[in-house]
């Protein structure tokens, strides 16, 4: 099933209304759809590098906008909606570490997910059952799928199609050296002058919505 709803996606690529394709796709990876638009969005700039950037404008802005989508499934539909949904896409047993790492990271976690291979889904439905400050979590979004998408852009824009061999190769690996830096800088400055003996985020001393989504993880 995955392998075709991958085929059936990339299909889109030659679609004649493919840009809006690629907000779509970008829009519901954000909060439900199991296939990443990442490599649609090569093959759009690929075959257009002159729309490259504005191809991962789109792409960033729209999968923000499904973020949001995604914080309102956790914020509102948690244990309707949102549990099933992690469920059905094998990411159930995920749930009670996103919890920790935003216990632990906050905004950070959500830039990692949004610019790296961790699902973004699972972070901004968790984001928003946890309450997470919506405009913490946009800017953290924006700053992480605009690395990774309009990264994608540029250089496509900038070199043309031999280009493509490398972001395939090194895209990831530079993608992720460079959040690590960003995230370790944010750590850093949160963390500066903090206890060192605080207590485990992930023990038992946890807010009532971190014990149910642990709870919920765990029944799952």
């Amino acid at each position: 099933m995955l392998r075709g709803l991958y085929n059936w996606t990339m299909e889109k690529a030659a679609h004649p209304h493919a840009v809006w394709w690629l907000a779509f796709f970008c829009f519901i990876e954000a909060s439900f759809f199991p296939i990443p638009p990442h490599p649609l969005l090569g093959l759009m700039c690929l075959a257009e590098p002159k729309k490259a950037i504005r191809f991962g404008l789109v792409a960033t802005f729209a999968s923000v906008l499904g973020g949001l989508f995604g914080y309102g499934i956790g914020y509102f539909l948690f244990d309707a909606v949102g549990v099933p949904l992690m469920a059905a896409i094998g990411l159930a047993d995920s749930l009670p570490a996103a919890r920790c790492t935003f216990d632990e990271y906050g905004v950070a976690a959500v830039i990692i997910a949004a610019a790296t291979p961790v699902p973004f889904k699972l972070l901004t439905i968790t984001a928003g059952f946890l309450g997470m400050s919506l405009i913490p979590f946009i800017l953290a979004s924006v700053a992480g799928r605009a690395l990774i998408f309009l990264t994608v852009g540029i250089l496509f824009r900038a070199f043309g199609a031999p280009i493509k061999r490398i972001i395939d190769k090194y895209l990831g690996t530079v993608t992720t050296v460079f959040v690590v830096l960003v995230v370790g800088g944010i750590l850093a400055i949160t963390q500066l002058g903090g206890d060192e003996d605080e207590a485990d985020p992930c023990a038992a001393t946890q807010s009532p919505a971190a014990e149910r989504l642990t709870l919920n993880g765990a029944a799952l």
